[in-house]
């Protein structure tokens, strides 16, 4: 809470108080009765009565400094500050493929910790537009770009492996979610994430980051799985899935291209806890432009000091009337 006044020009009226007073004291009425000093008619008169002569001035005076306090704008006020996030484009490229299922984040597969870490990333982007595209042997928008947060989760915890075509084709994926975000405006990232080889698609994976970065898309590049052997699916028999532990093989030179491509990053998620701490990490890298405006809220205070100064002024007056305001 602050108090202030609005037109602080105004007290400069407060120099013509002196000269006021000078000219009043010009005006005053000669006495009828002359002496020869005028010491001595004043020492005629109590102490009390010249106290009374004095006042109508000092009131007169009270007033005119209370109206120009009134004209000067009292006001007391709270500073508001509100924000405005302006959110940026977002999207996910999802590796959907069979590897996915790989065995070696636990208490979940990849696809699970990798459902499980995005659907807790989502949730702190507030004011950013998401969208989600899965890929495989093929690629397919889920989500275009969405502000509606609650059903993108729904549909990412829906998602499931073999809804696409099998295989591993990076450089559709990529184009997809840079084709979503190439005709907004503002930042607009791509997070790729894949646990295998680019092996098929007709778009080459280097191609596609340098269009997205013609757009000014930054790609951050997410390399799923552990660094060593991994329980994968290697079949489909009417049992089940059958598995096998094989060598786990992401080109991480491919996703490093990418990401420098684009100004992104590229990063490698081993275990459910390095994913979760990658999505921080991009969370704290990709922050929404916001902006800050500033009021403030003033409650105005020159009617007290106008009608402080107006009584003063009629009570000059009704003391003038009475006989102590007539002494000399």
């Amino acid at each position: 809470m602050s108090f202030g006044f609005e037109h602080p020009w105004a007290f400069g009226l407060l120099a013509l108080l002196p000269l006021w007073m000078w000219l009043l004291r010009r005006r005053r009425v000669r006495p009828a009765v002359s002496f020869a000093r005028a010491g001595v008619l004043a020492g005629l008169a109590p102490r009390r009565t010249r106290v009374w002569a004095w006042l109508p001035g000092v009131l007169r005076s009270l007033a005119f400094v209370l109206l120009v306090a009134a004209l000067a704008g009292p006001r007391s006020g709270r500073r508001v500050i509100e924000s405005e996030s302006e959110g940026i484009g977002i999207v996910v490229a999802m590796d959907v493929s069979s590897s996915m299922l790989a065995e070696d984040f636990r208490p979940v597969n990849r696809l699970g910790a990798a459902k499980r870490t995005l659907a807790s990333f989502v949730q702190t982007r507030g004011s950013d537009r998401i969208g989600l595209v899965t890929f495989a042997g093929e690629a397919l928008t889920m989500v275009p770009l969405t502000t509606d947060h609650s059903m993108l989760l729904t549909v990412l915890e829906g998602m499931q492996v073999g809804q696409l075509e099998d295989g591993t084709a990076i450089g559709l994926g990529l184009a997809a979610a840079a084709n979503r975000l190439r005709r907004i405006s503002g930042s607009r990232v791509v997070i790729l994430l894949s646990d295998g080889e680019n092996n098929r698609g007709s778009v080459n994976p280097r191609d596609a980051a340098r269009a997205a970065a013609t757009y000014g898309i930054r790609v951050f590049t997410v390399g799923v799985g552990s660094k060593t052997r991994a329980r994968i699916p290697i079949a489909r028999t009417p049992a089940g899935l059958r598995y096998g532990y094989l060598p786990v093989s992401i080109d991480e030179p491919l996703l490093r291209d990418i990401a420098g491509l684009t100004g992104g990053r590229y990063f490698r998620a081993t275990d459910t806890r390095a994913l979760q701490r990658i999505y921080e990490e991009i969370d704290r890298l990709v922050k929404s432009p916001v902006r800050v405006r500033r009021t403030v809220e003033y409650r105005e205070w020159y009617l007290p000091f106008l009608l402080a100064g107006a009584a003063l002024f009629l009570l000059e007056v009704l003391f003038r009337a009475t006989r102590w305001g007539r002494v000399p």
